[in-house]
């Protein structure tokens, strides 16, 4: 597999947006940064933080929407689509739903049905964007522990269900799905507590890196790991370890990756205090004759790393080299 290597990026995280919750607010907020580092709460004029979806489809159970785990990616025309998981009126599950802005800052105008509602294998959640030669997608997850059989986050306990990321082509607006979705990959059981989630694609020259997170969020189990693949469509071959989890640059079950279109810039979640709030991080590629660092031999891979902390700032170095 031939593949640059991610490395000389530099990783700079607080938390740098304190929040209860900040992956799955229930409410969408914004907030605005020009460096990945420090964010602002975009705030209405009487003070209130504004509600990036304000007005809620039909097909969402109002009551108790649980909007979760929003995505933005920019159209060719200069318009904004929204990605987002909520629950339904008629089945206690997520789906995934679209809506659209001028705006970045939106209001956002949702779509009157959901994009991807698998109810019958647990719901959709979890959907990010991503354009490739001209192509558009959604990456998402199907939320198999949902209806598992118990254990943390719902699926530790036999027979575990599926969770498979599901790549999805779209048109160009974006909300439109066109032939064939296919899975990229699939929770491996208890190793996983049966849960992947939250996936993220970026490319790298000729391969292309599936982000993905493993195991209960609510668990110091929670990682981010990554696969890796010569085409879009797979197959992903999965890195042996996480490419970072417990214990490593003081975070506490760091996941939910995101990947900003330049496939340089990344954000995520982790536990911080009681709170799970937002963490920044920044990659670039170099050639394969860079160096590697602390070498460690996965499967035809090799992952390196290094580190530096300092107070509440953290750094972290890591090469994907093929």
């Amino acid at each position: 597999m031939s593949c640059s290597p991610l490395t000389h990026k530099r990783w700079e995280a607080g938390p740098t947006l304190d929040g209860a919750n900040f992956p799955d607010p229930s409410v969408i907020l914004i907030a605005k940064s020009a460096d990945f580092l420090s964010w602002t709460i975009i705030r209405n004029g009487d003070g209130s933080q504004r509600d990036a979806l304000p007005e809620l489809p039909s097909w969402v159970d109002a009551t108790s929407p649980d909007t979760w785990a929003p995505d933005v990616v920019q159209l060719d025309d200069g318009s904004f689509v929204m990605y987002y998981a909520a629950t339904t009126t008629e089945h206690p599950v997520h789906c995934v739903g679209a809506a659209t802005s001028s705006k970045i800052l939106g209001p956002y105008t949702p779509q009157t049905i959901p994009l991807v509602c698998p109810v019958s294998l647990g719901g959709a959640i979890d959907a990010s964007g991503f354009e490739d030669n001209g192509q558009r997608y959604i990456v998402y997850k199907i939320d198999g522990n949902s209806i598992g059989h118990g254990g943390p986050c719902g699926n530790t306990i036999e027979p575990i269900v599926r969770t498979p990321l599901v790549l999805q082509p779209v048109a160009s607006d974006g909300v439109t799905l066109q032939p064939r979705a296919r899975v990229l990959l699939d929770n491996n059981g208890a190793a996983d507590m049966g849960i992947i989630e939250a996936p993220s694609l970026t490319r790298s020259g000729d391969s292309w890196i599936l982000y993905f997170s493993s195991g209960c969020f609510t668990t110091p189990n929670y990682t981010v790991s990554y696969a890796t693949a010569d085409s879009i469509t797979g197959p992903y071959t999965r890195a042996k370890s996480p490419l970072f989890t417990t214990g490593d640059y003081n975070l506490t079950g760091p996941g939910g990756m995101s990947v900003f279109k330049d496939g340089k810039h990344m954000v995520f979640h982790g536990w911080h205090g009681n709170e799970r709030t937002l963490y920044s991080a920044e990659v670039s590629t170099l050639d394969d004759q860079s160096p590697p660092i602390n070498e460690q031999s996965t499967a035809g891979e090799k992952v390196t790393s290094s580190l530096f902390a300092m107070d509440a700032l953290v750094g972290l170095l890591h090469t994907i080299l093929h």
